[in-house]
């Protein structure tokens, strides 16, 4: 565990995607031993306020996905994709896997993350690549 809490600076979405693109990314730990992601100020299962920054694991695994090639107009030139959930450890992650083929992506698979943007609209998102 880490020496501070975060009392005293509540990290934001983007300062969490900061740390990530840096290699640092982290997850929020309770006391108790629940993960979770910020911002948050209190754990969402035990209510604790004294949640601690912990390492996020390299890589993690794929617990589901879906195929996208039809979607909003926000993201008209990032269809088709591969949206994800995957499982690192104390927390899930949702985000984009990139790096692989549409039909190339299983349940199981190991991938690392990292920070892209999006094709349409050049905003930062979560992107899930082959470990």
């Amino acid at each position: 565990m880490t020496d501070h809490t975060l009392d005293e600076e509540v990290a934001t979405y983007d300062e969490w995607l900061d740390a990530i693109e840096a290699g640092e990314g982290f997850y929020l730990e309770s006391p108790e031993g629940h993960g979770s992601l910020p911002p948050r100020r209190v754990c969402p299962h035990s209510g604790a306020t004294d949640l601690s920054r912990e390492p996020l694991s390299e890589t993690g695994t794929v617990e589901t996905y879906t195929v996208v090639h039809v979607g909003a107009t926000a993201f008209d030139d990032d269809t088709p994709y591969i949206s994800a959930i995957v499982d690192f450890g104390p927390v899930e992650l949702t985000g984009v896997v990139r790096g692989v083929d549409l039909e190339a992506v299983a349940v199981g698979d190991e991938v690392g993350v990292t920070v892209e943007t999006r094709e349409t609209t050049d905003d930062r998102l979560v992107v899930f690549r082959p470990a």
